[in-house]
């Protein structure tokens, strides 16, 4: 007898109780499968038993054989709830101590071996039915005890906010034209006016960036934000994520000038002076405004106020605030390098480790050379002498410094919610301290608020940093961004280079990828992911629906607002709303702002100029996914996957949804068929499509589609998406 293995499932999420267990928890493991297929089914475990010998973690792992048991009180519910009673439910206990890794073998009618986990997760194709019979340590499922997320987190809707770009609320904080220079004389050079880059401001609010657009300033800041945060709950946002916030000499801020203070220039000047820069100027200090605006404790103070009463009022609104920790590295503006000899005379400041050998920050910096003075030797990020790397090897305190900063601002009274850590893994000079300090630093930002977040940017594979002792997940650039940016525009992140078509519309490459990437980590990290569509680093996503490689210096900004398309930027939102993990607008998204990548995506909001369509799909978009529980806490299965055409399932135990996304280009209604028996809907009942968008509009509605020989039929048009749901109270 052929077993059906496509009616198997199981995944962490719903088929595990409690999802999130701590240590000494007794763990109910279940999973489903087509009636009397199967004559024994077993759960196979691989308990981690790990030690840390000089930093680095040694694995023993312990293998567990578990007879699972039909689960009779499962069954008789789900004939309860609705379903025709045609699906077998296993279970069996464990005592997790440790982490474990795990998969499920079924046993068939002709003795052969069945293997579950993330490989043959959500596989309905003949095609693929070999893969069934193949087993793949490296696909396991796994149980992280004691890796508990804040709740918060799994149900947030984040907004990714690059303050200069956002709002302006406050015109007496605005950069002045000429305030300072990003690149001051260091003696002995001497540099030409170009050379020193004077900071400016954009002379409209709805300008283009520049293409070297460091030194330019918009002057959006966080009175602007607060101002804002009714426009951002209307939306439904429930977290902030803040690009850089602290004092630093760029637009952007990922070169920290001082940890302890919010930057007076996006924060709030209660002392000002005149008197700027000239061409000739070869010091900052030579800048009354810049000295005043930027030292001046009373500015430092009222900045940090600032940013309490945002919290509060955030707070108050039911959103979240998580900060941009810029940790690897620091900025040569920084009193421990001060390469622009900027605190040199300061009274109560030390020397700088550019201008003296001696300096008590010398350790701070790993430095190749030995010099007294003017020592640019020194290791920097990506190699940029503006953004020095900080040597943790070399000095303790600067560890220890870095922890209480860690500390402070999740702490009262600024209270902010958590980090997303910039560059994780580039920090340290060994792979070795790079985990211990993650994990050391884990702990310090736990025991001070155990509801904060780490979330940390990194391109690559993610398995040794999700063990539970390091960070909560990733920025999804490599297991969300990169593959649904292929499957719907065939584009990379960048538009760096041309279409490509064997990704494009490849929806079993999109399903197969993910597949890896979330076996990659325990189910606690992949719903609190950051998954974003757009960011600050990469091409907007609406201009990469396009088709066509391209950057501002080559193309220019117009361009990117041209051949766009709507639908297919409707159809990668409402996967990023729909999948496992947190969905996270680039602000300016939500209303059609396009852009090249970095630095044409970092446009200014366009207030006033809103795409009110798209406004209105977002906002739409977003009242669906609360009306409708299982787009957030359901299980999440795929059901169809051809070229071009995608739809998957989130189930709990109260109603189906099933997301459906018509990628293709064609020129009249197509008819789609899906099957939905394998989610045991049975023939005759009624399902309800709540919403619909294509490239003109997005329609809410609730009109019903009937379950014929397992399959519902719907009718989509080009580039269109369909949520449709059943209720099973309405069985």
């Amino acid at each position: 007898m052929k077993a059906n293995v496509f009616s198997i499932y199981s995944d962490e999420l719903r088929f595990v109780k409690p999802f999130m267990p701590k240590k000494g928890d007794e763990v109910a493991f279940s999973i489903k499968a087509y009636e009397k297929d199967f004559t024994a089914v077993k759960l196979v475990i691989y308990e981690d038993f790990s030690t840390i010998d000089n930093g680095i973690k040694n694995h023993r792992f312990v293998r567990h054989v578990i007879d699972m048991e039909l689960d009779k009180e499962k069954i008789a519910y789900m004939k309860q709830k609705g379903f025709p009673g045609n699906f077998d439910y296993y279970t069996a206990k464990f005592t997790v101590n440790n982490r474990c890794f795990y998969h499920y073998e079924l046993i068939d009618w002709d003795g052969q071996t069945v293997y579950y986990n993330w490989k043959t997760w959500g596989r309905n194709l003949e095609s693929e039915r070999s893969l069934f019979y193949q087993y793949d340590f490296q696909y396991n499922f796994q149980i992280v005890p004691d890796m508990i997320i804040p709740n918060w987190a799994t149900n947030s809707l984040n907004y990714q906010v690059y303050i200069d770009r956002f709002y302006n609320g406050d015109k007496t904080n605005d950069v002045v034209d000429w305030e300072w220079m990003n690149r001051p004389n260091e003696s002995p050079k001497k540099l030409s006016p170009e050379e020193k880059e004077y900071v400016y401001t954009a002379k409209d609010w709805n300008d283009f960036p520049d293409v070297y657009d460091v030194n330019k300033f918009y002057n959006g800041d966080l009175e602007g934000l607060r101002k804002k945060l009714k426009y951002l709950k209307s939306i439904g946002v429930s977290c902030l994520y803040l690009n850089p916030i602290f004092l630093s000499p760029s637009n952007h801020k990922y070169n920290i000038q001082n940890y302890e203070y919010i930057d007076p220039h996006i924060g709030r000047i209660v002392r000002d002076a005149d008197g700027v820069l000239d061409k000739d100027s070869v010091s900052n200090i030579e800048s009354k405004k810049y000295v005043e605006r930027i030292t001046n404790q009373a500015n430092l103070d009222a900045s940090n106020e600032l940013f309490i009463r945002l919290v509060e009022e955030a707070h108050k609104n039911g959103i979240r605030i998580i900060l941009d920790g810029v940790f690897n590295h620091c900025s040569s503006f920084n009193p421990w390098l001060d390469r622009g000899s900027f605190y040199a005379n300061a009274t109560g400041v030390e020397k700088g480790a550019y201008l003296n050998q001696n300096s008590p920050y010398h350790n701070y910096f790993l430095f190749h050379e030995n010099k007294m003075r003017y020592n640019d030797s020194y290791d920097a990020w990506a190699g940029f002498d503006t953004l020095p790397k900080l040597y943790y090897e070399g000095s303790k305190e600067l560890e220890d410094y870095i922890m209480n900063i860690a500390k402070k601002w999740i702490s009262p009274p600024y209270n902010a919610d958590g980090w997303r850590i910039d560059v994780a893994a580039d920090l340290g000079c060994s792979r070795e301290y790079n985990h211990y300090f993650w994990r050391r630093f884990r702990e310090e930002v736990k025991k001070a608020n155990r509801d904060a977040i780490i979330i940390a940017e990194y391109y690559g594979d993610p398995a040794s940093y999700l063990e539970g002792d390091e960070w909560d997940s990733i920025m999804g650039y490599r297991s969300f961004m990169e593959q649904v940016g292929y499957f719907f525009t065939g584009m990379d992140k960048h538009c760096n280079f041309d279409k490509d078509n064997s990704k494009y519309g490849n929806a079993g490459l999109l399903m197969d990828t993910m597949r890896w990437e979330m076996s990659r980590m325990p189910i606690q990290s992949l719903l609190c992911q950051f998954n974003q569509i757009s960011n600050h680093d990469h091409a907007r996503f609406l201009t990469r629906t396009k088709g066509e490689k391209g950057r501002i210096e080559t193309n220019g900004s117009s361009s990117a607002n041209l051949g766009i398309n709507p639908g297919i930027y409707k159809e990668a939102t409402v996967f990023m709303y729909t999948w496992y993990g947190m969905p996270t607008i680039y602000y300016g998204d939500e209303v059609g702002l396009a852009g090249w990548t970095d630095p044409d995506n970092r446009r200014p909001y366009p207030w006033g100029r809103e795409d009110l369509e798209f406004l209105c799909f977002h906002k739409s978009l977003n009242d669906i996914c609360k009306k409708y529980r299982s787009l957030k806490d359901g299980s999440l299965r795929p059901i169809k996957i051809e070229e071009n055409l995608l739809s998957y399932a989130r189930i709990n135990d109260e109603e189906i949804s099933l997301v459906v996304f018509n990628n293709r280009d064609n020129k009249h209604l197509e008819n789609i068929k899906i099957d939905v028996w394998m989610l045991g809907i049975p023939d005759g009942a009624k399902m309800k499509i709540v919403f619909r968008s294509n490239v003109a509009s997005s329609i809410v509605s609730e009109k019903e589609v009937i379950v014929y020989r397992g399959q519902i039929e719907i009718k989509l048009v080009s580039f269109a998406t369909a949520i449709i749901v059943y209720d099973y109270s309405e069985k």
